[in-house]
């Protein structure tokens, strides 16, 4: 049976360092280990080559946007789950969800729902492992 795996590693990918800083200083007080990336571009690389579990992503960002970076990350690791943020929800969030987003959040955000959001992936790994171990008896 596989390990049980949960949210350990976190990528943030915001182009508004203000954002960048708040997500992380929460998600490093709530014990879980975060990196940053100002854009897709730099993301993609993050994700090529560092093991993560979730990425909070920016929609709306210069050089690669957060839709392209979704969809390009599913071929580097398709099962890392994705949280899209935008302070202006349009149909690129239908869309990302439609590539596989989890949830999509507008900012400006509450903490309770950055919260919210990381115990949804959580139970999303759970139910992976649940349904892992059915299929290992």
């Amino acid at each position: 049976m596989a390990a049980p795996k949960c949210i350990n590693r976190i990528l943030i990918v915001d182009d508004t360092p203000v954002i960048r800083n708040l997500l992380e200083e929460l998600l490093v007080s709530e014990g879980y280990s975060v990196v940053c990336a100002t854009d897709g571009l730099e993301a993609l690389k993050i994700i090529e080559n560092e093991k993560l579990d979730l990425v909070f992503c920016d929609i709306h960002m210069p050089r690669k946007n957060g839709l392209d970076t979704l969809k390009e990350s599913k071929d580097l690791d398709p099962e890392l789950l994705f949280i899209m943020t935008d302070s202006l929800p349009d149909e690129m969030a239908e869309a990302a969800q439609q590539h596989g987003a989890i949830s999509c959040i507008s900012k400006p955000f509450e903490i309770k729902e950055i919260r919210e959001c990381v115990l949804h992936a959580e139970s999303i790994y759970s139910k992976e492992r649940n349904v892992e171990s059915l299929h290992t008896r």
